[in-house]
């Protein structure tokens, strides 16, 4: 096993050349944290032990802190970004029962136990516009930006404001490393709002979300699907927002070699090894992709290998270890 060392990470975040490779991943699943540790995966020490055990040097968990209250969804693998709208109108704001954050049990991220020399990377239950989303529904959303854009500021004030206050507690824990604000914007051709309501409505909230990172001496980092190129949403993620590192990308957007030519003087890059690439090509085929933007960033930094986005349980677990063995070189 690799001993951990957050400092290497740090070094990335903060775009400089670390000591040796660092892989960065969002979340592993559970059966790949089964197979990586013997307990059962969906544990929060599972998840800690997986990220040790595969070599890194940071770790994400889940079941801590609170959620956004919601209808549960259907157990299939995909669902309506209307399903679960509950919010349409100002009495279904007053009625939803907002949750209290100060009253949440943030306990775990000090009694879990971490390896030495590893720290967590903490997130949100979503962020500021998926929280919006699934709250008031995308139809309802969509008409309700030219019909209640009182509403719809008072919703992302309130989801925002909520979020700001969980950052502060999570960035209470001396075992928190840096901080992610998870938030997806879109899909391969555009944003699902207009650049104009982003910055309207959204990016105020992210500001304030790596303000509060910041303030408590961590970095921060973004993690978003969609094309944030075109719209040219990206100088707001680097210049407004200031956010250290981006993480998300996939290969019909932005493949992540170019977006390491285009941006990592500016901020870092996290993984990139395309999903679909990662599930489709052979582990021969992963591993060369994955040495070659190593060795691509080696001297100039800013970078740590992963996927374009989360190993979701359909990647082979054999291209996923293909994929990271390019930096650890270890046998799993």
């Amino acid at each position: 096993m690799r001993k951990p060392d957050f400092n290497n990470l740090l070094k990335v975040l903060h775009r400089e050349v670390p000591d040796r490779p660092v892989i960065f991943e969002f979340f592993l699943n559970f059966s790949l944290n089964e197979r990586l540790t013997g307990q059962k995966g969906d544990t929060p020490q599972a998840q800690v032990d997986a990220f040790a055990a595969a070599g890194y040097d940071h770790c994400f968990f889940w079941g801590n802190g609170f959620s956004f209250p919601q209808p549960k969804r259907h157990s299939e693998k995909s669902y309506s970004a209307n399903e679960m709208s509950m919010i349409s109108s100002w009495e279904d704001f007053e009625k939803y029962p907002w949750p209290d954050v100060n009253a949440a049990d943030y306990s775990l991220l000090d009694t879990v136990k971490i390896p030495s020399g590893m720290k967590v990377v903490v997130c949100g239950p979503c962020g500021v516009q998926e929280n919006l989303i699934s709250l008031m529904g995308y139809d309802t959303l969509c008409m309700a930006l030219f019909d209640q854009p009182d509403l719809v500021r008072a919703m992302t004030d309130r989801i925002g404001a909520t979020l700001v206050r969980h950052y502060e507690r999570c960035l209470e824990s001396d075992n928190v490393g840096a901080a992610i604000s998870n938030d997806d914007w879109g899909f391969q051709q555009q944003p699902l709002l207009s650049p104009s309501d982003v910055r309207e409505y959204i990016l105020p909230w992210h500001t304030k979300i790596v303000k509060t990172i910041h303030d408590a001496g961590r970095p921060a980092i973004m993690h978003s699907c969609g094309n944030v190129y075109d719209c040219g949403l990206i100088e707001d993620v680097i210049e407004v927002c200031k956010f250290d590192a981006r993480h998300s990308y996939e290969d019909k957007i932005l493949p992540v070699e170019e977006a390491y030519e285009r941006y990592h003087q500016r901020i870092a890059i996290l993984g990139g090894i395309d999903v679909d690439f990662l599930c489709r090509k052979t582990p021969e085929e992963i591993y060369r992709r994955s040495k070659e933007m190593l060795e691509r960033t080696a001297k100039r930094g800013g970078y740590a290998l992963g996927s374009g986005n989360s190993i979701a349980d359909y990647v082979p677990a054999e291209n996923y270890f293909a994929m990271i063995s390019a930096a650890t070189g270890m046998k799993y």
